[in-house]
């Protein structure tokens, strides 16, 4: 029997039973279609974090409250109270470091703006004036916070985009009095529309002097201390410097904890990447189900084309050739399951890029090829029983049965 003949035999079968073919050719479709909108969907986020913390630009430091474990990032730690504080003046001892080019205090809490008859819960971020540069921030309207003491709680404020039109409308909103909590600002920005990032939206938020902010939450601890180096170069020296200045400052105690963005990015990245394999894992199990279904489709149709087979070995067929026959039929299933699948797939990531067009929900090329070589493989394998099954037939008795 030539190629040619192996498929269409298998083609031929598997038209002629249409329900059963559907159904084998729709679970290995299912199967290859959840590895590719999960891992479209755990790359997405690897993806969205790295490009979120990217946009703080290249050469940042972080400097967190509380002393890491292990000296070095975990993101439990980003989110953790502890009673180890910084203060505006640690802030400034920063600035004279050599490796350092700017540095901002940080602190944030939510409040009640008001404007016009309009109320609203907003965040409130308390900086300084270099946070604008290390944030990378465009203005549409005004300035940023000037240049003056960190100390000294100015009442002047720069609100987001969105902010701006709930609160005003068509109206100018240079120069407008508003209340931020108990507190009377004058709004001197107006920031670019940026939208979410890192768990902030910059378009509803309200950007104080950090003086401002800490009296209005009455606290005199910060959040956190961003630091731009001077380069990349700069990174490591910068981390040293930093936390041996801060060491100094707090009694010789090691009660800080300071990051490179690099730190965050690769921690971060190796952690969804691992999150991305996993849930490949998991979806792949239904694909060795789909497998088990192709084999008792191909074992029921042994069965009922028994007769069939024994005609064929009858008339000089070897086994060789039956099995063949059979194992095409299982490719051929596998083979357009997996290509539904990858079309299924593709369309319900589109979909998830069009309801969330911040997020990058591309299936990475690894989880597609795996996906597609999984499912051929899959129905080849749980395809050689029953091949064999029917290559191993006596002709004669075949023949009996029908």
């Amino acid at each position: 029997m030539r190629t040619a003949d192996v498929l269409r035999f298998a083609r031929d079968a598997a038209a002629g039973y249409p329900l059963r073919t559907g159904l084998s050719v729709l679970a290995m479709a299912i199967g290859v279609a959840a590895v590719v909108v999960l891992t479209a969907l755990g790359d997405g986020a690897r993806r969205y974090v790295v490009d979120q913390f990217s946009s703080l630009g290249s050469n940042l430091v972080i400097v967190l409250p509380g002393r890491s474990g292990t000296g070095g990032f975990s993101p439990v730690n980003a989110v953790t109270r502890t009673p180890r504080d910084l203060t505006i003046d640690d802030a400034a001892a920063l600035m004279r470091l050599p490796s350092v080019r700017r540095v901002s205090p940080l602190t944030a809490g939510t409040s009640e703006i008001s404007a016009g008859g309009r109320l609203r819960e907003v965040v409130v971020a308390g900086v300084a004036a270099p946070y604008r540069e290390i944030r990378n921030f465009q203005m549409a309207q005004g300035s940023f916070l000037p240049e003056s003491d960190w100390s000294r709680p100015m009442p002047v404020a720069v609100i987001g985009a969105s902010l701006r039109t709930e609160l005003f409308g068509n109206q100018p909103a240079l120069g407008q009095f508003v209340r931020v909590g108990d507190r009377r600002v004058r709004i001197i920005g107006v920031l670019k529309p940026v939208g979410q990032g890192l768990g902030m939206n910059t378009d509803e938020v309200v950007i104080v002097p950090v003086a401002l902010a800490q009296a209005l939450f009455d606290t005199n601890t910060l959040f956190r201390i961003l630091i731009e180096t001077r380069s990349r170069n700069h990174l490591e020296e910068a981390k040293r410097e930093v936390a041996a200045v801060l060491k100094a400052r707090h009694g010789d105690e090691e009660d800080v904890t300071v990051i490179t963005q690099d730190a965050v990015l690769a921690t971060f990245d190796k952690l969804l990447r691992a999150l991305t394999a996993a849930v490949a894992g998991i979806a792949a199990i239904s694909l060795a189900v789909a497998g088990i279904l192709v084999m008792n489709v191909m074992l029921v149709a042994v069965t009922q084309r028994t007769a069939e087979i024994g005609l064929l070995k009858a008339l000089g067929a070897q086994g060789r050739t039956i099995r063949m026959a059979f194992l095409a039929e299982a490719a051929m299933l596998s083979f357009f399951g997996a290509l539904a699948g990858y079309l299924l797939g593709q369309l319900g990531a589109f979909v998830l890029r069009q309801m969330f067009p911040v997020f990058p929900a591309y299936p990475p090329d690894w989880a597609v090829i795996a996906g597609l070589g999984t499912a051929l493989s899959t129905g080849l394998i749980f395809g050689i029983m029953p091949a064999r099954r029917a290559a191993q037939l006596d002709p004669v008795q075949a023949l009996m049965k029908h």
